[in-house]
């Protein structure tokens, strides 16, 4: 087990969100070892959105998953709000994923049998936070479900899906919010209006979000588009989001 030397802290304050620092991850596959991700280093601040782009396979999904403390590098190290993951124990690991991240997923991962709101509210629950079915609401609320928070996924559309996972990512007031294709099946209309969820999130509250999409339409709502080629950075550009927020 790895010896912690920064435990996490309420008190722990950080310019950069994220930072990789010469990060690399390789996994072994039967007889032979696959670079995922090969010595990236890159910082996101707070408040930025970031797009994350590349063909399938060049290391998006790793990246997300280092960057969400589900997973710790094989190399190089990864730190969140400061602290360094290679530095964490399995708990401390937990603690900063509960507190410090939200995550959003292309299928949702939604609770089937749980209500709306009921999902919602599993994460804080989790992290022990007081008042989490009045939270739980209020996110609903806030993404646009506040009238269907007592139905069960399989009664929802899928946008309307993902709005109840978003409300669920946001409920401990994450530092930065990560989506993994997260309009990838949901039609154009219903993307748009994600899209517009996210943007309204990140600039009114500062969240940062960082997401990893195949849709250039969705990367032009970035305020910064970081390409990933076989593991590793490809380039790293700042650019101007398009459509309006509101």
């Amino acid at each position: 087990m790895r010896e912690p030397r920064h435990p996490p802290s309420e008190q722990t304050v950080s310019t950069d969100v994220l930072r990789f620092r010469n990060t690399s991850k390789v996994y072994a596959l039967a007889r032979q070892s696959v670079a995922a991700l090969t010595d990236v280093t890159v910082s996101v601040g707070r408040g930025e959105f970031v797009a994350l782009v590349g063909r399938s396979g060049c290391g998006k999904t790793t990246f997300l998953n280092l960057a969400g403390a589900l997973d710790v590098p094989s190399g190089g190290d990864v730190l969140i709000d400061g602290l360094s993951t290679v530095s964490l124990d399995d708990a401390q690991l937990t603690q900063v994923r509960r507190q410090r991240v939200g995550f959003v997923f292309q299928f949702f991962r939604l609770f089937p049998t749980l209500s709306a709101v009921e999902n919602v509210e599993v994460p804080l629950q989790l992290a022990g936070l007081p008042g989490s079915r009045a939270r739980a609401r209020d996110l609903l609320d806030l993404v646009g479900m506040a009238d269907l928070g007592e139905r069960i996924p399989y009664q929802l559309s899928g946008g309307q899906m993902q709005r109840v996972a978003i409300a669920r990512a946001l409920g401990p007031s994450p530092s930065m919010l990560l989506a993994d294709e997260p309009t990838g099946n949901l039609d154009s209309e219903t993307a748009r209006t994600i899209m517009d969820l996210f943007r309204r999130v990140n600039i009114e509250f500062g969240t940062t979000v960082i997401m990893a999409t195949h849709s250039m339409a969705n990367a032009s709502r970035a305020e910064r588009v970081i390409a990933l080629n076989d593991g590793r950075l490809a380039s790293d550009e700042s650019r101007n989001p398009e459509a309006p927020v509101g």
